[in-house]
């Protein structure tokens, strides 16, 4: 009896390790691999590219969720503040294709260029490098700074705390998170979550 109870324990314990969830992704503090992927206008881009950049805001974006489209024009917003201060927003859309035919590659070149893109919007064709990252949604941001060690994950969520209507924001998640690494201060709020459409992941 008592090895019969033994061996129930350990099955146990084996289904809820089993059941148990597995972390994906970067989290707070990981430091970040170099990618090197397509950008709509032909040229391969990585953020080694950046000599002088003191870290990167890296957003997960399509051209087909209402979220992103209501988030584009911030996403503007944030290069152009941020940009000249070492903190170059990053574009990608990690969608399959075959599942969403508006983030095809063509279509991510003729959005970068009827939008007049003045940062890089990138293709990640295998998704390797969102599955790499975590990323779950459109939109969805991981800010990093460069720091002696790598590229260290600062802060991961959304742009901010109203995806619907830029003028009713009242938190600003990613501009407090850049605000606080330049003055060389604490992330206010390390991680939110993300809202938007879920990833349009290849078949396996």
């Amino acid at each position: 009896m008592k090895t019969l109870s033994w061996i129930g324990s350990i099955l146990c314990g084996i289904l809820l390790m089993a059941a148990a969830p597995v972390n994906e992704g970067y989290e707070i503090g990981d430091i970040v691999k170099d990618f090197r992927l397509k950008n709509y206008d032909g040229k391969m881009v990585s953020m080694a590219d950046y000599k002088d950049a003191k870290g990167f805001i890296v957003i997960f974006d399509c051209n087909t969720c209402p979220y992103s489209k209501a988030y584009n024009s911030r996403i503007f917003g944030l290069n152009k503040k941020y940009a000249s201060k070492g903190f170059p927003v990053i574009t990608i859309n990690p969608n399959d294709p075959t599942i969403s035919k508006g983030d095809s590659y063509d279509e991510i070149v003729k959005q970068a260029k009827n939008k007049n893109y003045n940062f890089p919007y990138l293709v990640d064709e295998t998704q390797e490098v969102s599955h790499a990252f975590g990323a779950t949604n459109t939109p969805h941001v991981f800010i990093v700074q460069r720091t002696s060690g790598g590229l260290k994950v600062a802060y991961i969520g959304a742009i901010d705390d109203n995806s619907r209507n830029a003028d009713a924001v009242t938190k600003r998640y990613v501009e407090d998170a850049v605000d606080a690494l330049l003055d060389g201060k604490e992330v206010p709020q390390v991680k939110t979550k993300a809202i938007g459409c879920t990833i349009k992941w290849k078949n396996s």
